[in-house]
């Protein structure tokens, strides 16, 4: 079931931020201040992850410039997280990242927030195992200044994720919060919004 309109899942967890580790960070520390992508990755010392998690890095400027902030995880051990941090690009590491990367090595906060790429079950002798990758699929989620999810796309393992989009979906929000337009299709800031008017969608399709 999706979560958007609905508050994000509050947690408190280990989480590496900037080279350190913080025992108990929280997305809570945002609330009423700035928006949060708070995005969820498979694994580290991966492939596909660190292009990611690099390229947030790369744009983490002009999501502050926004207000936003950028929040990772996977289901990783802050020790994991820790560990590629400190190495070097050219040996696959993710050297330079500054935003947290939470760990949810219990997979409480994967399953809550619905990617979580399998479950606990029982066998036919009573045994609990896991069906499924005990991973996080490549889950996004835009969440409010008011902690609600606004926007969120999960995509499969093998497909990485487009930052720029997850940047997009900040302008778009911000805009309309700013003006109570609705942004059409391949909105880009600086573009033309509508108004919520059968006049304005009219105008607006009879020029485009």
């Amino acid at each position: 079931m999706s979560l958007v309109g609905k508050k994000a899942p509050l947690f408190s967890a280990p989480a590496v931020i900037d080279g350190e580790i913080v025992e108990n960070f929280s997305l809570a520390q945002y609330l009423g201040k700035n928006e949060v992508v708070f995005f969820f990755y498979p694994k580290d010392f991966t492939f596909v992850c660190p292009t990611e998690i690099l390229e947030f890095q790369k744009k983490l400027g002009e999501f502050k410039s926004r207000g936003a902030e950028v929040v990772g995880c996977s289901t990783d051990s802050e020790n994991s997280h820790l560990a590629w941090i400190s190495t070097p690009k050219a040996k696959g590491g993710i050297e330079g990242v500054t935003y947290p990367l939470v760990a949810d090595y219990a997979k409480t906060i994967s399953s809550n927030y619905g990617v979580l790429a399998g479950d606990y079950t029982y066998n036919d002798e009573g045994e609990m195992v896991f069906e499924g990758i005990p991973e996080a699929y490549r889950g996004t989620f835009l969440i409010d200044k008011k902690g609600i999810v606004r926007h969120c796309v999960i995509n499969d393992h093998p497909l990485g994720r487009n930052i720029d989009e997850a940047l997009r979906m900040v302008e778009a929000l911000q805009h309309h919060e700013k003006f109570g337009e609705v942004c059409p299709a391949n909105w880009g800031e600086g573009k033309e919004a509508i108004k919520e008017s059968l006049e304005s969608v009219s105008n607006y399709l009879a020029k485009h």
